[in-house]
């Protein structure tokens, strides 16, 4: 169960980002004998879980102890070594002794700082580490689907909690609204619209504890302005040099009845266009004729 525990613990350090390096490496009974003599000193009485919580401060919740530990893929084994070379002596000497918590204090922050100027010299982690954002890309009204997907087996008690920022790209806690609570970890959208488009969390819980924490970002295109950049598209490339239209021989059914509606308005435009022209051309004609009407008859009495 212990292991187990450590595991996990591990785990949440790469998808939390949120713990340090000492609950992945330095064993429970390891960090008992440590804690075995600690001793308050305005009671003067022995306090172990004050102890766990300075080791808390200290090393797992210590963004500096974290930063430093983010080495490159492989070089987990000497984040242990060097863990271990601090922390070992120290388990060996307060076992069955009691110390003063001012003694605790100090020793063990040395013991984080050697760890941090240790650790720090090792190759870095490249790329985005962990939790980062996936970012997913959708159409209007159509389907969103996000997997709370894990490289590992998940406790049976496991608990889901989706929540999501609307808008924005984030990973700030207080940005978000929880949306489901439970044990599923499919967030599905049957119909994505703009009021969809932010970013979704996925944390997973097991015995109260968070032990997963997943994000994704959605970006959604509106479906006209998606219809209006193919059909130009179609447009530009079905005109040749000479303004004539060109069959494209790929074109899909699709494209076709995309592009018809354009080609039947630009007909009706300049039909109602030429007969609007004759009209007038009429119109003046008749005009004119009216408004000499004896001109001729003059011509003929001369």
């Amino acid at each position: 169960m212990c292991t187990t525990v450590l595991w996990l613990s591990c785990v949440s350090l790469l998808f939390c980002g949120s713990l340090g390096c000492y609950q992945c490496f330095v064993d429970v009974e390891d960090s008992l004998r440590l804690c075995w003599g600690h001793v308050l000193t305005e009671n003067n009485v022995r306090n172990v879980d004050e102890c766990f919580r300075k080791l808390d401060r200290i090393f797992n919740t210590n963004e500096t102890v974290i930063e430093s530990g983010r080495v490159g893929e492989g070089y987990d084994k000497n984040l242990k070594e060097i863990l271990d070379a601090e922390i070992l002596p120290l388990a060996e000497e307060f076992d069955q002794k009691l110390n003063d918590e001012s003694v605790y204090e100090t020793r063990l922050q040395t013991a984080a700082d050697n760890f941090i100027a240790a650790a720090s010299k090792l190759p870095r982690v490249s790329g985005c580490f962990p939790p980062c954002v996936e970012e997913i890309e959708v159409m209007e009204n159509s389907r969103s689907r996000m997997w709370c997907e894990v490289p590992f087996d998940l406790p049976s008690d496991i608990e889901v909690i989706w929540r999501f920022a609307e808008e924005i790209n984030t990973q700030e806690m207080d940005q978000f609204k929880e949306v489901t609570a439970g044990v599923d970890r499919l967030y599905s959208i049957p119909s994505t619209n703009l009021q969809h488009q932010g970013t979704y969390q996925c944390e997973i819980y097991s015995g109260g504890r968070s032990i997963v924490r997943l994000y994704y970002y959605i970006s959604v295109t509106p479906q006209l302005v998606v219809g209006h950049t193919e059909l130009q598209e179609i447009f530009d490339l079905s005109l040749l040099p000479g303004g004539e239209l060109l069959s494209a021989p790929d074109a899909s059914p699709r494209s076709f009845l995309l592009l018809l509606p354009f080609l039947l308005t630009t007909c009706l435009t300049t039909s109602l266009l030429l007969l609007f022209l004759s009209l007038g051309a009429l119109y003046w004609t008749s005009v004119s004729e009216q408004r000499h009407p004896d001109e001729g008859a003059d011509e003929e009495g001369d």
